[in-house]
């Protein structure tokens, strides 16, 4: 049914789960954000979830990990330019997304 080279299936790929998004729109927020920070500002998400998200990012060249050797150890993430190029992209799907909102929530009123 689909076409395997489709970009767009492949970006969804890429970014399309549940907390990759919000993850992505927090780095976006800031330049550089310590784990627990963003763990902090995801509600609901654990652990193992963060963790797997944040290292698919980074496989793709998304996300940068920096680890300092520091007791305790501290570990901080931020946007590569290639996870900048994608602020244009989130910046029009968040205007999409306020409209779509807002004719939805029109329409029950």
């Amino acid at each position: 049914m689909y076409d395997s080279d489709c970009p767009v299936l492949y970006a969804l790929n890429i970014i399309g789960q549940k907390w990759k998004l919000p993850i992505l729109w927090h780095l976006m927020l800031k330049d550089v954000t310590r784990y627990n920070e963003l763990k902090r500002s995801l509600n609901g998400i654990t652990n193992i979830m963060l963790t797997k998200c944040l290292r698919e990012l980074e496989e793709h060249s998304l996300v940068k990990r920096v680890e300092y050797d520091t007791k305790p150890p501290k570990v901080e993430y931020s946007l590569t330019e290639r996870g900048k190029a994608l602020l244009p992209t989130l910046n029009g799907l968040y205007k999409w997304g306020e409209e779509q909102y807002k004719l939805d929530h029109e329409e029950i009123d």
